[in-house]
């Protein structure tokens, strides 16, 4: 069994990611690319937006992880994503899958029922998006109906079914493997208004997840950089704008040990 988490394990994860710099390939949609490979860098990790079916099985086996991203998935992106996930399953390669906007919509619904079956590290999502893994409607497209407290049973049932670790993003994000759960409260609202956050959290947490093979560890100390980032970016920035840029800054500028102290972690 695992042990506790604490901010000291958080901030050294942080501070092996700036060292290691990692390679994540990330399976990603068309509209956050960009803003994922720039967080990726700022963040001290190295991106690769390689979706090929010819290619993404081979640089996922070499990869410091993979990230799935259903955000605007086509039938074509859909091969890359099998081949990229047998390459990493294959190398022994962390995966992250991020199930956006299922529940309503047919193919990535039936897509991450698929993946999630095949282990990925962690699975990321909004509680409606965890709630759809285990036979709910979803939400309203990329959007949440449900908080993640409201959904937490839901999600250690989720993490239990697919021996993985649940991460949900909502006001205050839960984290859990089925038997321990971790809360992140810090955050702002001005992470919800800029394309591409959650999606860019995804790759984050595939960048912590090569680092330590502690899943629940790698998802906490990704989403408390996140968040604590967030809130740095919106004490110095005056629209949403100035917010997207300062946040990359913030992701670049924070040390593990600000990160890990500023991030309102806490395990039960």
């Amino acid at each position: 069994m695992e042990s506790a988490l604490t901010t000291a394990d958080i901030a050294a994860v942080i501070d092996r990611v700036r060292a290691a710099s990692p390679l994540v390939q990330c399976i990603t949609n068309t509209v956050v690319a960009n803003f994922t490979a720039n967080g990726l860098l700022a963040a001290g990790a190295a991106p690769a937006m390689v979706d090929a079916p010819e290619e993404a099985g081979l640089l996922a086996s070499v990869a410091g992880a993979l990230l799935i991203n259903l955000g605007t998935v086509t039938t074509a992106q859909a091969a890359g994503m099998r081949a990229g996930i047998a390459g990493a399953i294959g190398a022994g390669v962390p995966w992250i899958l991020d199930p956006v906007a299922i529940g309503a919509l047919p193919l990535r619904t039936g897509l991450a029922h698929e993946f999630a079956a095949l282990g990925p590290a962690v699975i990321r999502g909004n509680a409606s998006e965890i709630g759809a893994l285990s036979g709910g409607t979803g939400g309203r497209g990329v959007d949440s109906t449900a908080t993640p407290d409201e959904v937490a049973e839901v999600a250690a049932q989720v993490a239990g079914d697919f021996a993985t670790v649940v991460a949900m993003s909502g006001a205050v994000d839960l984290i859990t493997d089925g038997t321990r759960t971790v809360r992140v409260a810090s955050g702002n609202d001005q992470l919800t208004r800029v394309t591409g956050v959650g999606c860019f959290l995804g790759a984050l947490m595939g960048a912590c997840a090569a680092v330590t093979p502690d899943r629940l560890l790698a998802a906490a100390a990704a989403t408390a950089w996140v968040c604590v980032a967030g809130d740095r970016a919106a004490k110095q920035s005056e629209g949403i704008g100035m917010f997207a840029v300062a946040f990359l800054d913030a992701l670049d500028e924070l040390s593990g040990n600000e990160i890990a102290q500023g991030g309102a972690v806490s395990v039960s």
